[in-house]
């Protein structure tokens, strides 16, 4: 079992915010979809450009899928910091890579669509950090239980947001198909390796805090 954090530990968490928040973030893997021939990231423009008023509608869309992904690492990082054993450890900040190309993938997709990422995105690393580390302190398995909640909430969000993408988007339809096949992999593999299920107050103030953070970064 693995004592508290060191100062190491603790200084590259430092590190892993500053660059998460405020350093251009860079996907380790090509973006979905960026094949010869694909409507996606990489290839050509699709056939019908987008209207005013569906990139507008995309880029909001994207801007909160962008701050969700913010949150997402630093809901990793802080779990990782506190978590007992290295093997939850190394289970979380893999998951976090993961989520880093996440995040590049939505900023690239809101560069062209010429919009900007949220202005609370601060807000939002600092308040998922906390949350993070704080549900590390209860307990591998409920930090564990906690990453499958949240990969099972994200994946209605997910969802929904296909729903809504303009037909014509098929840039960040491949993005979010990609992201929402990952992230049910990292609930699953939370609930594999000995994740608790949340009590039901839990959960539903979960999905209200996300409510709240996706409304905003809709618009802000």
């Amino acid at each position: 079992m693995a004592s508290g954090p060191s100062l190491d530990s603790v200084i590259a968490a430092v590190d892993r915010a500053l660059r998460s928040v405020l350093a251009p973030a860079h996907a380790r893997r090509p973006a979905p979809g960026s094949a010869p021939g694909s409507t996606a990231l990489g290839s050509s423009p699709p056939a019908e450009p987008l209207t005013e008023a569906e990139r507008r509608a995309s880029a909001a869309l994207m801007r909160v899928n962008h701050a969700g992904e913010l949150a997402a690492q630093a809901l990793y990082h802080g779990q990782a910091l506190m978590a007992r054993s290295t093997a939850t450890r190394d289970m979380l900040m893999a998951a976090a890579c993961s989520e880093s190309d996440h995040l590049a993938w939505c900023e690239t997709r809101l560069t062209e669509l010429g919009a900007r990422p949220s202005l609370l995105n601060p807000l939002w690393y600092a308040g998922s950090f906390a949350l993070g580390a704080a549900t590390a302190l209860l307990g591998d398995r409920a930090s564990l239980g906690f990453v499958a909640e949240t990969e099972r909430q994200v994946e209605g969000h997910l969802d929904e947001h296909l729903g809504r993408l303009p037909a014509g988007d098929q840039r960040s339809r491949a993005i979010l198909e990609t992201m929402r096949a990952e992230e049910i992999a990292h609930g699953a593999e939370a609930a594999a390796a000995g994740g608790a299920r949340l009590p039901a107050v839990m959960r539903a103030l979960m999905r209200r805090t996300a409510r709240v953070m996706t409304g905003t970064a809709y618009w802000i």
